[in-house]
């Protein structure tokens, strides 16, 4: 096992997508916890001064008295992880930790979406984060030592009516943090994947709440992203539900009893009870989709629990 000793300095994390929502409220976080931080987002709009939403960031963190740099690569640009690792080594000569954030969305049900589109929102989601993992994990497992972490979701989780290739990258997402989570695990190199809910374009449509969605801000999510990446956890492999200053653990299990589905097997004894609503000890349950589990964690933080 490759032991990991703390180096002298600040730790140098890249957040990806950093622009805006919770991005930004990631980079901001962590720069606050005296992270130096890669801001990413890349430059489709800029004001007239020249300045595109990730060089804003980088202001407002130097206001608050961090340290930033900004960086405006597209994510699946080809190299564009190999560069933004070599500009935090240039810039710090460390990196420690690898926020994945960068994204689009998806409104087409499956029929009416053609290929080329599915592939590029697949691009974006999951080879996005693939380029950019790649290259910082290989600087991570030489130094012996790092914290990434991916964005999956709900949809990725459950899937739902309209996010084919949306719902489809964000569960690769989560079979890539798995399988990273194991290879890392000896060298101190931890990933974990989260699904966030926070106050956005897909949220709001099913949240009319004026109070609700005032706590639902990107910033009640930040705090579990800098816990996930911070030298002293060891959280490694998990799926986390966040928002609201509230998280659940999701899992991948296979329950018994075997049902026999031989040739010679009954239908209606064995392969209809595949359709039955799973719950398991009350503890957890299964959803019929993202929105189904989205509401519940709602009603659950609103009904259940004390506000943080």
């Amino acid at each position: 096992m490759v032991k990991h000793e703390s180096r002298p300095g600040p730790r140098v994390a890249i957040v990806t997508g950093a622009g805006t929502g919770l991005g930004r409220a990631y980079a901001r976080r962590l720069a606050a916890d005296g992270l130096r931080v890669i801001v990413n987002n890349r430059r489709r709009e800029v004001d007239a001064t020249g300045r595109g939403s990730a060089d804003r960031v980088v202001e407002e963190i130097h206001a608050a008295g961090g340290e930033a740099v900004a960086n405006s690569e597209d994510v699946c640009a080809a190299g564009a992880g190999e560069r933004m690792v070599e500009q935090a080594l240039a810039t710090w000569g460390r990196l420690d930790a690898l926020v994945n954030n960068a994204g689009v969305d998806q409104h087409a049900a499956f029929h009416k979406i053609d290929l080329d589109a599915f592939r590029s929102i697949f691009d974006v989601n999951f080879f996005g984060t693939v380029g950019v993992t790649h290259a910082a994990w290989r600087h991570m497992r030489e130094a012996g030592h790092g914290r990434v972490l991916v964005s999956t979701s709900s949809a990725g989780l459950h899937g739902l009516h309209g996010l084919s290739a949306y719902a489809a990258a964000k569960a690769a997402l989560i079979g890539l943090a798995r399988s990273l989570a194991q290879e890392g695990a000896a060298r101190d190199l931890f990933c974990n994947a989260i699904a966030p809910y926070a106050a956005t374009r897909m949220t709001a449509a099913h949240t009319q709440d004026a109070d609700a969605l005032a706590t639902m801000a990107p910033e009640r999510v930040a705090p579990l992203v800098s816990m996930l990446v911070s030298e002293h956890s060891r959280v490694n492999g998990q799926v986390l539900v966040a928002g609201r200053g509230w998280a659940r653990r999701c899992a991948t299990v296979e329950l018994e009893p075997l049902l026999y589905v031989g040739h010679d097997a009954p239908t209606d004894a064995s392969t209809q009870r595949f359709g039955d609503p799973l719950c398991i000890d009350g503890i957890c349950r299964e959803f019929r989709d993202a929105l189904d589990s989205y509401q519940d964690f709602q009603a659950h933080v609103v009904g259940d629990l004390p506000q943080p």
